[in-house]
Formats: structure tokens, sequence, C-alpha cells
């Protein structure tokens, strides 16, 4: 099997028994370990009897560790980096430092592994394969509202908090009040739940069915009234963000091939 500097290892995201053999086996040949929280690692080494070595690597000090992991590299050992649960880099940390280590020649790899999106995903039934993923979403309404309306007419799908879902979901409602929603939670592990519904029917079932775990969400697609309501909710986009019908025309016109005067005449309301 091929050797390489640096390995990225997805861990289980809430049962013990998903991680690879092979995830186990690159834990214990390698010389350290860089992790979010050691408290939280340490119970998965211990379960498979892993003695590696782990170093602190979180949000908090990625910019600080570089040198550091850089020079122990450079002295012909190896490392692995895992977070909290799941993959790294997927809303966890690990961007900075593989960025560095692409510029410094190093070897890299990446394990598949845990992933609490497909994991989601696998289990819900949608029209087709597309879908977007936004990671956790800002916390202000605005931005919120505008992230809904951006993706009226994608499949969206988003991180977030048991203590804030509620209020994102109304939110949502507010601009999306017959979206239809699903949502998992403590997936993998012994109360896993997924429950897909209008979202007015979710909001009502989570005010009385509270939990510590945190949350995947899917916001359907809206079907298309009308050929051009897609065009309408991009210019109503920018035309929030106080863009001119004249900008809006070129920018919609060169992004999406849509043509400029029709753009333009929609803007001013013709």
């Amino acid at each position: 099997m091929k050797e390489y500097d640096f390995y990225i290892v997805p861990t289980p995201i809430g049962n013990l028994g998903d991680i690879s053999l092979r995830a186990i086996e690159i834990l214990k040949s390698v010389d350290l370990i860089a992790c979010e929280d050691s408290r939280v690692t340490q119970k998965i080494l211990n379960h498979y009897d892993i003695r590696t070595k782990c170093v602190s690597y979180h949000k908090y000090n990625e910019k600080e560790r570089i040198n550091e992991i850089l020079d122990f590299l450079r002295t012909g050992q190896k490392m692995a980096l895992v977070s909290d649960a799941g993959t790294p880099l997927i809303c966890d940390p690990g961007s900075v430092i593989v960025k560095e280590l692409r510029n410094n020649s190093f070897s890299i790899t990446s394990l598949p592994g845990a992933n609490a999106v497909i994991t989601f995903l696998s289990q819900i039934s949608r029209e087709d394969e597309e879908f977007s993923f936004v990671g956790f979403l800002p916390k202000t309404q605005a931005k919120i509202e505008e992230i809904a309306q951006e993706y009226k007419y994608k499949d969206v799908v988003f991180y977030e908090s048991p203590n804030r879902i509620i209020q994102t979901l109304e939110y949502i409602k507010h601009v999306r009040p017959n979206s239809k929603v699903a949502f998992g939670r403590e997936l993998t592990k012994i109360f896993e739940e997924i429950k897909i519904g209008e979202i007015s029917e979710i909001i009502d079932y989570l005010k009385t069915n509270v939990s510590k775990g945190e949350f995947v969400c899917l916001i359907f697609r809206d079907k298309k009234d009308s050929d051009f309501q897609d065009i309408k909710d991009k210019i109503k986009i920018l035309q929030n963000k106080g863009f001119s019908a004249k900008d809006i025309s070129v920018i919609l016109s060169e992004l999406y091939g849509i043509n400029k005067n029709l753009v333009y005449k929609i803007s001013i309301g013709k």
C-alpha cells in the first residue's frame, strides 16, 4: 500500500462501529494524530486500542499549528487528521493545513467514511440527484431568508444546532410558507430520527420534541409557477442588494445566458 505524509481520516458520527478497518490501521501506524478535542478522539482510540499520540488542531489554533506540523512532517514522520465526528474539512477544521501541505509538496490522501449529509440523504427520496449543501446557516434572519429564496428551486441541505432549529425554520417559513422539509438527528445512534413534512408541521413537532443532537435539514425545492419565476426570484435577490435594473440585466445575462432585454423589462415591472 502506498504511504502518504498526511492522512485525512473520517471518524464515526455516532456509532463507534462505523469506523473502517483502514482508518484503524492508519491511526495506529502514523506518528501523530491532529484532532479537535483529544477527550472526544481518545474515546475512539481507547475503543480500538490505538496508542498514537494526539495534538490539538481546531478552528481557533489552525494557523498557529501550521509551522509545527510542517516541521514535524519534514522529519519524515507521518500524521493523520481527524475531527470529533465525520469527515475533516466538511464543516470541520483542516482546510488551512491542507492548503499549506499542498503548497509545500507533501503527499496527502483522504479515506472514505462517515458523513452526516450523505447518511441523511440516503434515507430521503428526492426527484433527482442534484442538491446544494450550504453547511451551517448564518445567524441573522435576513441572511437565512436570502438563502431560502436563493435556493427556492433547488434542494438545499444545511446543518443546524438544536437550540436554533425552530427559529431557523420559522425564518424560512416567513419567505417560503408552503415548503416541504426533512430533518435527521441522532444519526446512527439509538434514538436516530428522520422526519419529513410541511414546514409548519415540522415546526410544531419540534416544539414538543426537543433533542440535544445536531440537525441535518433538507428544504425541498418549490415547484415553478411559470417559466419566468426563476428569473423573477434572481432579480428580487439582486434588487434587495441594491442593484439597478440595468446592472441586473447585465449580471443575469452574463451568468445564465438570459436575454438582457427580457431581464430589464421584468426588473422595471413591464
